[in-house]
């Protein structure tokens, strides 16, 4: 299909806390290093952004991401839909950051519609450098001194399609297992912003009793996915979204019956997490060298932390 888009980038904003849509910018053609770096700045701004009307393929997907940063594998253990791309079938249905379990966390998911059911099958974002920001200040100092251990091995019954028998892929999921301690409160690599960093890969607080880490959890999560922090993107034909992985969690919603839902991923290499104290995140159990580099983050010229600089 040939494209229409203007070359004049321009931001929707969508939110007040999270979410934009960029128009002006053709992401199957060679994009410039302006358009690169705005469209990074938005990323920073925004958090999450999408573009309509792209109509990628797997190939123009992947060349898009390089220009952006360094892709990773697929996945740590996922293979079997390729070493390029993470194909998505179905929806996750609950919140989480991309690959949170190993200690390299991706930057950056790059996703796009392939197969879209007839209704439903939006993907939801969240803001957790927002919600970081409106704690209170004693939940702020706790999550600042909290460390949490993200593990591959989580609740798979609580989360995945319930109208599906999800045991091979569960088997492949978990067939190399990764656990690594995080700071529950992490230092942006690119921004300098304080995040949360939770989602359903966390299954303890270091230190904690279980009961003490479910009462906890369940007060963060609370604050990072409450419905004036998040930004909805309801799919069409020829979408492609982008998140940072480092202050945001995403939820893809099964709402849509047995119809057929198919996305395909591209993530880029991101640092390790560093806590405010300086301290960096600490392998448990796996090496993720051969899933990913570690990135080296990259200054942002025009990021200022104010949506009105783009």
């Amino acid at each position: 299909m040939t494209s229409t888009l203007t070359r004049t980038p321009t931001v929707i904003r969508q939110g007040r806390n999270i979410g934009a849509v960029i128009e002006g910018i053709d992401l199957s053609a060679d994009i410039s290093d302006r358009e690169v770096e705005f469209i990074r700045t938005a990323l920073a701004t925004y958090k999450a952004v999408g573009f309509r009307g792209q109509f990628l393929d797997d190939d123009s997907q992947y060349a898009f991401a390089s220009r952006i940063g360094t892709p990773t594998l697929a996945h740590p253990t996922v293979h079997s839909t390729g070493l390029d791309r993470l194909v998505v079938e179905g929806a996750a249905n609950s919140w989480h950051t991309d690959v949170s379990f190993v200690d390299r966390v991706p930057k950056i998911s790059i996703l796009r519609a392939v197969t879209r059911p007839s209704y439903g099958g939006s993907t939801i974002f969240a803001n957790t450098v927002a919600a970081y920001n409106a704690l209170p200040e004693a939940l702020r100092v706790l999550a600042d001194n909290l460390w949490a251990v993200h593990s591959n091995d989580y609740d798979y019954a609580s989360s995945l399609d319930s109208n599906r028998d999800n045991t091979e892929y569960r088997r492949e999921f978990t067939r190399v297992p990764f656990e690594t301690e995080h700071p529950v409160v992490h230092v942006h690599p690119e921004t300098g912003e304080r995040s949360l960093l939770l989602g359903h890969f966390v299954n303890g607080f270091v230190g904690l009793r279980p009961s003490e880490f479910h009462d906890l959890f369940a007060i963060y999560q609370d604050r990072i996915t409450r419905p004036d922090n998040v930004f909805r993107w309801e799919w069409q034909d020829g979408d492609v979204v982008l998140w940072d992985n480092h202050a945001t969690q995403h939820y893809g919603v099964h709402d849509f019956g047995d119809e057929r839902r198919e996305l395909h991923r591209v993530t880029l290499a991101g640092s390790v997490p560093t806590s405010v104290t300086g301290q960096r995140s600490r392998i448990i159990t796996g090496d993720a060298g051969d899933y990913s580099v570690i990135d080296t983050p990259r200054p942002l010229v025009n990021y200022r932390g104010d949506a009105s600089v783009i």
